[in-house]
């Protein structure tokens, strides 16, 4: 084989492999939404058996066990996720599934603006629900259910019931809503939560966005994601600096505060290393930032006229096509912070902007702001730039405590560092 065919043998095993692997990400997707569906169906054909009978919750103990007698091999049939199945039926009528769908366009190019106005709409939903076998869909789904439910003790009758019940249209419109991109474990968490419905979908779209797993979800929820980002008054120039959409989109991912999980740090052993380690996991922690920032520099090196300095942290957001310039204070908020960094993005802006890039972005991360005098202090710059809180996490688990310095012996090592700046 010349070194022709090696390069087009190699190109067809290059393009075979990426069909595969493209293969099984669509299959493992489509069990995954399948199996949500299943469960939908299941608490809803529990909940009808429920409003009929009157019978509470005692209705899903039985059935668990009569799942478990019967079909001793089936998984995932327990009374706890019977009555989750029964919960995800509830809070996704069929109503909230076609409001959903409505929504999905608002937030392809997502706004404060546009999620406000779909969080409004969403927990506008009443949820008032008739026992299915009186329940009709709109036109799009036809009717659900035609006839009544067999009771629980005859399997077999149940099963017939739902392979046979005409749901084709139905199957499609919850196939193609937003509950099929997260795993059931997020929904349970989500299920979970004390969260309005607009806010439940959110963190949907959020967590299959950014490929969030369960557990990240769920620190997410704990952290108030939600409220940070879309909730808080932030301070920036975004609007009087940067053109539209640019400046909606960076509002839009702009949060506050930031909180920083420090429970990965380690005791340094020697001031000159306390540096390194620091900003090291400073740039893990701003992923935190979200979806589309990736990682150019830490403590990036410029040399202007005859002075060396030194940026924090530079990153680049895909979806605003521009660097950010972040620059991390461990005191509340002082005017001439803003000077610095407007000074860092004049720099990136000269020596690292490209001719596609947007302008550059700055964000000052300080322990505490005064809103009124971070507004009066950006008035002027003609480099957009925004300001908010960082907190450090202090939810470190118990059997590391002993091992990890405290939040305070953080904050002293984090002040030694930017004092020598």
């Amino acid at each position: 084989m010349d070194d022709i065919e090696r390069k087009d043998f190699e190109a067809l095993v290059h393009a075979i492999g990426f069909e595969i692997e493209h293969a099984q990400v669509k299959l493992v997707v489509a069990a995954n939404a399948q199996m949500l569906f299943h469960y939908w169906k299941l608490g809803t054909f529990i909940r009808n058996h429920q409003n009929r009978l009157g019978w509470g919750g005692k209705v899903i103990s039985r059935l668990a066990q009569t799942i478990r007698t019967k079909y001793p091999e089936k998984k995932g049939y327990s009374y706890r996720n019977l009555s989750y199945m029964c919960q995800f039926a509830r809070l996704y009528p069929i109503s909230v599934l076609q409001t959903m769908k409505e929504c999905e366009s608002d937030l392809k190019e997502p706004t404060l603006d546009k999620v406000l106005h779909v969080m409004e709409n969403l927990d506008g939903i009443e949820f008032v629900q008739e026992p299915l076998a009186q329940t009709h869909t709109s036109s799009q789904c036809g009717t659900i259910m035609q006839e009544p439910l067999a009771q629980f003790e005859n399997m077999d009758q149940v099963i017939s019931l739902i392979q046979n019940t005409d749901m084709d249209e139905l199957e499609s419109l919850f196939l193609h809503s937003p509950l099929c991109g997260t795993n059931w474990a997020s929904h349970v968490i989500l299920m979970n939560a004390s969260l309005s419905l607009g806010v439940r979908y959110w963190y949907m779209k959020q967590s299959v966005e950014m490929g969030w797993s369960s557990t990240i979800l769920k620190m997410q929820i704990e952290s108030n994601l939600f409220k940070r980002q879309i909730e808080a008054h932030k301070v920036s120039n975004f609007a009087a600096i940067l053109p539209s959409p640019q400046s909606d989109l960076a509002n839009y991912l702009l949060k506050d505060p930031y909180i920083f999980d420090m429970a990965g740090a380690k005791e340094a052993a020697d001031e000159r290393d306390i540096e390194k380690q620091l900003v090291g996991h400073i740039t893990k922690y701003l992923l935190e930032m979200g979806n589309g920032f990736a990682f150019v520099a830490k403590q990036k090196h410029f040399q202007v006229g005859n002075s060396d300095f030194y940026a924090d942290l530079i990153l680049y957001n895909i979806k605003l096509h521009a660097y950010i310039v972040v620059e991390l204070k461990a005191t509340p908020f002082k005017p001439e912070y803003a000077g610095q960094l407007n000074f860092y993005i004049n720099v990136v802006d000269d020596q690292m902007r490209g001719e596609k890039d947007n302008k550059t972005i700055g964000l000052l991360l300080c322990k505490g702001k005064d809103e009124v005098v971070a507004q009066y202090a950006l008035r002027g710059y003609d480099q957009p730039i925004g300001v908010s809180d960082y907190q450090l996490s202090k939810a470190v688990p118990e059997d590391l405590k002993s091992t990890l310095p405290t939040i305070e012996e953080m904050e002293e090592e984090l002040n030694l560092l930017l004092d020598r700046k």
